[in-house]
Formats: structure tokens, sequence, C-alpha cells
């Protein structure tokens, strides 16, 4: 009876990495062999694939493209959303149940019902086809989860905090810096991740507020095709190098995500 509690958990992990090594195992086979039959590992190892990736500039480009502007997002949401969950944690003023509730419907919107107005908006102003374009359109989803997330954890923070920094002469920006944002320092990490995981997952407005200059590798990806057909190895590769950057987000806040679920509105 043991050895089958102990197995359950054991056959789900492999379930679960079953896809994740299927796109190693594709990564380094040709398109040719791919389509040629089933086999569990390569017949003709390749590095081809990779090599394709790091050596043409759409390919790594695209991925310099997306790191930027979901960087950029992740901070902007953030900083943002930080003076916005104390605000709605530590006063009541009229509306705000009605005004946070406002904002988390905007989070629930699909990206391709602001798509065009964001398309018009940013050739109007010049800012299409840039970073700066992709990572404010993401704000208008991340922000509001990020100041929901935010928002629970100061809660759990006592007011009496606050009122003890006031007394011994801390000015609100000291105090929000030096005391209060290492109490939730989990919180912060716990929304930097969605923020990111959002903003990096993110394809249709991507595709949509890029052209060249800032296109990103989810729209590199989607342009694959040749007169043979989609280079099926090539976007193997491509998928496993677009894993590996929030694999190192999600090792690195781990403990705050954990944290998270128990401590916050996660």
């Amino acid at each position: 009876m043991k050895r089958a509690s102990a197995l359950i958990p054991i056959i789900y992990i492999v379930f679960l990495m079953l896809p994740i090594y299927w796109l190693l195992n594709m990564s380094f086979k040709t398109t040719n062999e791919i389509l040629g039959g089933f086999s569990m590992w390569p017949n003709e190892f390749t590095l081809e694939n990779y090599a394709k990736i790091f050596t043409d500039p759409t390919w790594y480009n695209g991925y310099i493209n997306s790191i930027t502007y979901v960087a950029i997002n992740t901070v902007l949401s953030v900083s943002v959303a930080l003076p916005a969950a104390y605000a709605f944690s530590r006063y009541r003023f009229l509306g705000d149940k009605h005004l946070f509730f406002w904002l988390l419907t905007n989070r629930m919107a699909p990206p391709a019902v602001f798509a065009l107005p964001f398309l018009q908006l940013y050739s109007a102003i010049g800012l299409f086809d840039t970073h700066l374009a992709v990572a404010l359109a993401h704000c208008l989803f991340n922000v509001p989860l990020a100041v929901w997330i935010l928002e629970g954890f100061m809660s759990g923070v006592p007011r009496e905090i606050d009122e003890t920094a006031y007394l011994d002469g801390y000015s609100f920006p000291k105090f929000f810096v030096k005391i209060f944002m290492p109490l939730i320092a989990s919180g912060i990490g716990v929304t930097a991740f969605f923020c990111f995981m959002f903003s990096w997952v993110e394809m249709l407005l991507a595709k949509t507020l890029t052209s060249v200059a800032a296109k990103p590798i989810v729209a590199t990806m989607t342009r694959t095709a040749s007169t043979s057909g989609y280079e099926l190895g090539l976007l193997a590769a491509a998928g496993v190098l677009t894993i590996i950057p929030g694999a190192i987000v999600i090792w690195f806040v781990r403990n705050y995500i954990a944290k998270g679920f128990a401590l916050g509105r996660v």
C-alpha cells in the first residue's frame, strides 16, 4: 500500500515532465527525422537548431526583445501597484471597494479586446514597434493583479507599525522603503513572478504592437514556415530556450511563492 502511495506522485511528475522531455528530444532532431517516425531519442543527434538560433539575429534578437519588455513591464507594474495597494489596505474612501473591483475587471478582459485600440493609439504617438509599447500594454493586465496580490499582504501588516514609524520621525518614503517593503518582501516576489509570467507568455499584444525592431520571440516562432513546411526541430529548440527564463525566475522566487500561497492572495 505504501509503495502504491509513493508511486502516485512519481507517476504524476513523470506525466508532467513528459511534454518537456519530448520538446527537448525534438530539439535535437532534424525536421525530417521528426516527421519520419516515432522515437524516444534522436537517431541522428544534431545541434544545428540551437546553432541557428544563436547565430541568426532574427532569433536571438527576439529573445532579447522579449526579455527587455518583460523586465520593463515587471518593474513598472510592481512600482505602480505598491503605492496603490498601500492606499487600498490602509485607507477607506468613497467607492474604494467599487474601484478595487473595477481594477480586477480589467484583468478579466481578454487581450484581444484591447489589441486594436492599442495599435491605433501607439501608431499615432510613435510608440509602435517599441519595447515600451508592449510593456505599457501588459501593464493594463498586470497592475490590477499586482494591486490585488499586494493588498492582501499589506493588510496583514499591523497598522501600529506605521504609527510607530511616524512617531520615530520617519518620512513616508523612508518608512515605506526601509521598513514596510521588507515586511512584504514575499508579496513583492510573488507579484513580480506573476507579472513576469503573464508578460512572457502573452502573444497577441506582443505580435500586434511590434513588427521589426521590437519583435518578440513568440512572433518569430510563428513565422518559421519554409517551402517544405514548418521547421519543427527549430521550433522545438526555440521552445526549450523559451522555458529557461521562466524556470530561472521560479527558482529565485520559489520560497516567496510558497509564502504567497500561505499568507497572501495567491
